[in-house]
């Protein structure tokens, strides 16, 4: 039991890292709390919700995964090298496709109740 909960400690440094030091991990968890608070405004539908918290943690894994590489590549090659930035740049283009995914999902998920509840 030790250890597992050891397991957690250094896996909530980890995430708390992410948030404390990474602006773009900051501005998902806001754009994930505004999606959430759509959700409830517009009584999103239970499958939607369990569709909607699979792309927020898809976008949230991807973003602490490359501040991973990041951290490693850094600490590996301190200089500038063009393998470390293919590294860096391949990272950032999977939170990228995760991010776009997850926009596309909210507009396919919260976009007809939104407008129904906008405009009709």
């Amino acid at each position: 039991m030790r250890k597992f909960i050891h397991s957690l400690s250094v896996a909530n440094t980890g995430i708390w890292f992410a948030i404390r030091t990474q602006l773009h991990m900051r501005i998902h968890l806001i754009a994930a709390a505004l999606a959430c608070g759509i959700s409830v405004l517009v009584g999103l539908p239970r499958q939607d919700w369990a569709i909607l918290l699979l792309a927020i943690a898809l976008v949230i894994c991807a973003e602490m995964v490359n501040t991973a590489i990041e951290q490693a590549v850094d600490l590996a090659s301190p200089d500038i090298h063009p393998i470390a930035k293919t590294a860096k740049d391949v990272a950032a283009g999977a939170v990228l496709l995760a991010a776009i995914a997850a926009v596309f999902i909210g507009l396919i998920l919260l976009g007809p109740p939104l407008w129904r509840l906008c405009f009709e």
